[in-house]
């Protein structure tokens, strides 16, 4: 009975939906622990269960890499005519939760030298905080700026480097708190974090110099209505930045992450700003890998001098 029992044992390990979309990834990449966490989508701590299961079960193998465990599933077994088929069948599957996008985004920031990678590749320097905080030292000091959909206020942070006053504004409440979690801690006085609908609720703290919308579109049913939104908000001259995703096939961003769309063609973002009353529209594609789930688009337009407030 000892081999049906260990049969029985597998058997057991792989009827879990988690372990065997963590057996899927792994085939296909060695991952740290925190990295496997990040692609499934689930806490470290729940990902460090599945795998030490894993491990126990014959299924993976690990290595210490620095202060690092990978795992990966051993080809010797992965190619093992009694499971063979049973990868392939893994691999043929629906990727329905994303795991394969968010794989792809893992190993890009891997090769990208980011620090959330185990066997990276160390770019001295490379940072793109960095980077955006030099590019403030660019901007007119003394703007006053809003945030649209803040979430967890990370982005609004960065804008008060430069800007005088700023507020975020989000409908999601545990965001507005994690925000001003997230502000009372950098010790920033002059950010404010307000809870509410930027297409029902009017705006404290305006006229604003500058509006910033990023990722927040695809969240609404109606789009344009935000940048409509935004134009009211804003002195005339004032401008409105857009930074959002091209169209993708990603499907799953519409159970897992709420988003009502997946991606803009550049051409209907101009139409929306121009309608919007917008002015100076320029509309561009971020560079970005020919591989990369999702592709970055960026919007900018301004508010006539002409209008009054």
């Amino acid at each position: 009975m000892q081999g049906v029992e260990v049969l029985a044992t597998e058997f057991r390990l792989l009827s879990d939906p988690v372990r065997l979309r963590a057996l899927r990834i792994l085939s296909r990449e060695e991952l740290a622990a925190g990295e496997a966490a990040d692609v499934l989508g689930i806490s470290r701590s729940t990902a460090s269960k599945h795998l030490a299961q894993l491990r126990e079960g014959g299924f993976v193998v690990e290595r210490r890499d620095g202060r690092h465990t990978c795992f990966r599933v051993p080809h010797e077994f992965r190619d093992d005519l009694r499971w063979n088929a049973f990868f392939l069948r893994l691999a043929q599957e629906p990727d329905a939760d994303g795991d394969l996008a968010r794989l792809d985004e893992v190993l890009n920031r891997r090769r990208e030298g980011s620090d959330q990678g185990a066997a990276k590749a160390f770019v001295p320097g490379k940072s793109w905080a960095a980077w955006s905080r030099a590019l403030t030292h660019l901007v007119p000091g003394g703007l006053r700026a809003v945030d649209l959909g803040c979430g967890d206020g990370a982005l609004t942070l960065e804008i008060a480097r430069f800007a005088t006053s700023v507020v975020g504004v989000d409908r999601r409440g545990p965001a507005i708190q994690a925000a001003r979690a997230r502000a009372a801690k950098r010790g920033v006085d002059h950010v404010r974090f307000d809870e509410l609908d930027i297409l029902t609720d009017a705006l404290r703290g305006g006229p604003f110099d500058l509006a910033v919308a990023s990722q927040v579109l695809q969240t609404f049913d109606a789009p344009e209505l935000v940048l409509r939104a935004a134009h009211r908000a804003l002195r005339p001259g004032g401008r409105l930045v857009v930074l959002d995703l091209l169209p993708h096939d990603e499907a799953w961003v519409r159970t897992r992450l709420g988003h009502k769309h997946q991606g803009f063609q550049p051409g209907v973002l101009k139409r929306w700003f121009a309608s919007a009353g917008f002015r100076q529209v320029r509309v561009e594609r971020v560079a970005g890998g020919p591989k990369d789930p999702f592709r970055v688009v960026l919007a900018t337009g301004v508010r006539s001098r002409k209008e009054t407030t």
